[in-house]
């Protein structure tokens, strides 16, 4: 049996050549995915353990601030505390440094951004070992407040030498200094995409709004005493607010975080290549299934020369383990080339992954091994239990290798009942207030629905076959008519080859449908919520931040009636971190309509706080208590309840009066500015006084509510984009799978083909034939995918009422869109096996058992 698997194999090589393919491309996505995570992982690891060199202990505040809101903020050390530090027994040397904001203006007079990284300023040390890290490529470190020095990565891009005369924006105005130095990391050119501005610690201190604080105190040990041990001694010293770790820990900590960054890249990415495999696994049943169905007569003279059942079940899964085990192979190969095309493909979307030589682990290997010999496996398992079932006296019978037309009741109650249970995990997951891992259970509602369609599909094969090929059978000739007759022949496989496509295309219809949903939504908020004419960002749409000289200096021109700047930072209560918004309470409520239930927001001018109703009534709250927070400086305060309002989306959760703001955020930034023009300004005017201000900020924009809610499309736009690179995988898949079934078909029909040659069909005729039933089959599978894509996008944005997203839009145009192009993929599938058809000597054909 093991030769006649393998002569199976060779025989039908061709034949499975396109089904591998289709495992190649998800092996290789698993494999890409894995090697560019481990690279970046790899290298931030040795970039942490680079910066480190040198450093035996580090000090910084114990509690850690940070949500979704903002990044993670920790309470600032008294300068004080670096003597206390240097008393303790075994230290050789104790230095603060200090890292915030700062951000270089190009020669073009434009802000350097860097596609997500930060933008820093640091202090540089004064104590060699803690230097160690930092090489200076050329010059020297600053030294005085009128000097910096450089990464080398954008003293390269910016064209910066040293001498240059450079301008760095702050926390408050923007200031010139003079490159002192150009510095590297070890090999690297800087801090994994980051930009960097290193000044003297006094400097630092000045520019970065730390004066009298450090953010971190470092530590030297003397000879002959360990890490460990000095580090127990310091926190002895320092109490329970702060912490001390060794050097290694430190390392590990921040390598550990950016872990936790790439796990969400590895979660995101492996979702789309098992999407791949699932499509893949619909194309692998069907090859099965038509080359079994194929070899009916074949199967059956091994069970008349003795072969058992089992035999022959053993010789159809090691047909498959062989085709999954080759094509794993090339896919962990093929993942390479694919690690480098998403990061370029991150990089194209502004992104810019740091990367370094290729990290492939044993595990990527392992990992694509199993998903792809195993995914191979389980699809091939049903057309081998069908195999099994072959009778001997089938040898000498006429073959029939048509699957039933009709489908039966069993199959439409596992139908029914698989789509029922999905629809339900879906709703559940998507609905429920407590169910568990959320994401789990909607992603095992969607898969379940996907089978439980897959399974009916036949049911509607037909009928759909039926009224999409009426404009063939009508308007294209007797090859129309055949091509209809041929996709209604076999519901079963017509709608087993349509599901790849579907799986594929509601994907595509549902982040459609999502996207023109946020759309809308966002334009409704922002004219609901928002009376300001414009609206001021930092580079990065608002995640950077800005000046608030900004707004300071808009609120004093004539032309401008209010300016109002959004701050955001991260409290603790009852131990759990949120985010808020720190807000000027007066300017803020002309610019931003919010609608209170309890209180006044004009309140918060002599301090307090502000919170959304549904927060307040979940806790009890009511206008007049105290709430006690837990702030990054400060540490714990009871702050006044001044105001409860309704939601807005925009206001947040939680809103901090900012005199109280400033008292508990050592950084101070704008991430949001909202400007209202006097009345009777024309919006010219206006619009030329505020460019006048920014004139002096290059790094905030500014546009009217039109151009910010063309700038949301935009952005909108550009992720939809990265969604439909990396879900276009699972339709090359599907269009794979089209290409298989036309040309097995067409190997399965060979006297069928030669019988109509015989009775005067031209090549031509021929191969409209099979391009129009490919058509067919594919719009078949475009109108299915639509309507689960529909109905995903539907319980979707319902889902998401509550967190902003009310408005439904289905964007009809681009749905057309993707019907018509599941038609033209249909056309291209059928090139091939077209031409094989018209290839077919009739002679051969007629006379083909």
């Amino acid at each position: 049996m093991w030769r006649v698997t393998i002569k199976g194999l060779l025989a039908h090589k061709l034949r499975l050549a396109l089904t591998a393919l289709s495992i190649v491309l998800g092996v290789g996505f698993v494999a890409g995915t894995y090697v560019l995570t481990d690279t970046i992982n790899k290298t931030f690891t040795e970039l942490f353990t680079e910066t480190t060199k040198g450093l035996d202990v580090a000090v910084r505040g114990k509690e850690a601030f940070g949500g979704q809101e903002s990044a993670e903020q920790r309470q600032p050390l008294p300068a004080a505390m670096r003597d206390q530090i240097a008393r303790v027994e075994g230290v050789r040397a104790a230095e603060g440094s200090v890292t915030g904001y700062a951000q270089f203006v190009g020669k073009n007079g434009k802000p350097v951004t860097t596609g997500g990284a930060p933008t820093l300023g640091v202090s540089v040390y004064a104590t060699p070992e803690l230097g160690e890290s930092t090489t200076v490529r050329s010059g020297s470190l600053p030294k005085g407040a009128g000097q910096v020095a450089v990464d080398a990565r954008t003293a390269e891009k910016q064209g910066f030498a040293v001498g240059s005369r450079v301008r760095i924006i702050f926390q408050g105005p923007a200031r010139e200094f003079t490159v002192s130095g150009i510095v590297g990391f070890g090999e690297a050119d800087n801090l994994a995409g980051a930009t960097l501005a290193a000044f003297d610690l006094a400097t630092a201190q000045e520019v970065l709004n730390r004066r009298g604080v450090y953010d971190e105190i470092d530590v030297v040990a003397a000879e002959g005493v360990s890490p460990e041990t000095l580090r127990d001694r310091i926190q002895a010293q320092i109490g329970g607010g702060y912490e001390a770790l060794t050097g290694e820990q430190y390392a590990e900590e921040n390598a550990k975080a950016v872990g936790q960054f790439t796990n969400v890249i590895n979660i995101a990415l492996l979702s789309f290549a098992f999407v791949a495999l699932f499509v893949g696994s619909f194309i692998i049943v069907n090859t099965f299934s038509i080359i079994l169905a194929q070899r009916t007569r074949e199967l059956a003279l091994l069970r008349c020369m003795g072969a058992s059942r089992r035999q022959l079940m053993r010789s159809v899964l090691a047909e498959a383990a062989i085709v999954g085990f080759v094509a794993s192979l090339i896919g962990l190969g093929a993942g390479i080339l694919i690690a480098i095309g998403l990061q370029g493909l991150f990089e194209a979307l502004g992104a810019d992954l740091p990367t370094t030589s290729l990290e492939i682990k044993p595990r990527t290997l392992v990992v694509g091994l199993i998903v792809g010999v195993g995914v191979t496996l389980l699809a091939s398992l049903a057309p081998a239990l069908r195999a099994t079932r072959v009778p001997p006296v089938a040898a000498v019978q006429e073959a029939s290798m048509a699957a039933p037309a009709r489908v039966g009741w069993v199959r439409i109650t596992v139908g029914v009942v698989m789509t029922a249970l999905g629809v339900a995990a879906l709703m559940v997951g998507l609905f429920a207030d407590e169910a568990g891992n959320r994401l789990v259970t909607v992603a095992t509602g969607a898969i379940v629905v996907f089978l439980g369609v897959a399974v009916l599909s036949p049911l509607v094969a037909r009928p759909l076959s039926r009224v999409l090929g009426w404009p063939f059978a009508h308007w294209a000739g007797q090859p129309g008519k055949l091509a209809r007759e041929n996709a209604m022949r076999i519901p079963r496989r017509t709608a087993s080859t349509a599901a790849a496509l579907m799986i594929g295309l509601a994907l595509v219809s549902l982040v459609t449908i999502f996207a023109e949903s946020l759309k809308a939504s966002s334009a409704k908020i922002l004219d609901q919520a928002v009376a300001a004419d414009y609206i001021l960002t930092g580079p990065s749409g608002g995640f950077t931040g800005f000046s608030p000289e900004v707004v300071k200096q808009l609120s004093a021109q004539p032309q401008i009636e209010a300016a109002t700047g959004l701050r955001s930072g991260s409290f603790k209560i009852d131990g759990q971190s949120k985010g808020l918004t720190g807000i000027d309470p007066v300017s803020y409520g002309r610019t931003v309509r919010t609608d209170t239930i309890s209180g006044d927001l004009g309140d918060l001018a002599q301090g307090g706080l502000a919170v959304r109703k549904d927060v307040a009534e979940s806790k009890g709250w009511k206008v007049g208590d105290t709430v006690t927070m837990q702030f990054p400086v400060g540490g714990t305060d009871r702050i006044p309840l001044r105001a409860i309002y309704e939601d807005n989306q925009i206001n947040g959760e939680y809103m901090l009066a900012l005199r109280d703001y400033q008292r508990h955020y050592q950084d101070q930034l704008d991430v949001f500015g909202f400007v209202k023009a006097k009345a009777g300004v024309a919006p010219p005017e206006s619009r030329a006084a505020i460019d006048r201000v920014l004139a002096q900020h290059p790094s905030v924009q500014v546009r009217d509510q039109a151009e910010f809610k063309q700038e949301q499309e935009n952005q909108i736009n550009q992720v939809l984009i990265l969604f439909y690179v990396l879900l276009a995988l699972a339709v090359v898949i599907a269009f794979i799978g089209i290409i298989n079934t036309l040309a097995l078909s067409v190997l399965e029909r060979v006297r069928e083909l030669g019988l109509l040659r015989a009775v005067g069909m031209t090549r031509g005729q021929l191969r409209a034939m099979i391009r129009w039933e490919a058509v067919i089959i594919s719009v078949l599978g475009a109108v299915l995918g639509l309507a689960v894509g529909v109905f995903f996008g539907w319980t979707l944005v319902s889902a998401l009422d509550e967190e902003g997203i009310t408005e439904f839009a289905l964007p009809i145009g681009t749905l057309l869109a993707l019907v018509v192009a599941a038609g033209v993929v249909g056309i291209v599938s059928a090139i091939l096996p077209g031409r094989r058809a018209a290839r077919i000597d009739v002679l051969r054909a007629v006379t083909t058992e």
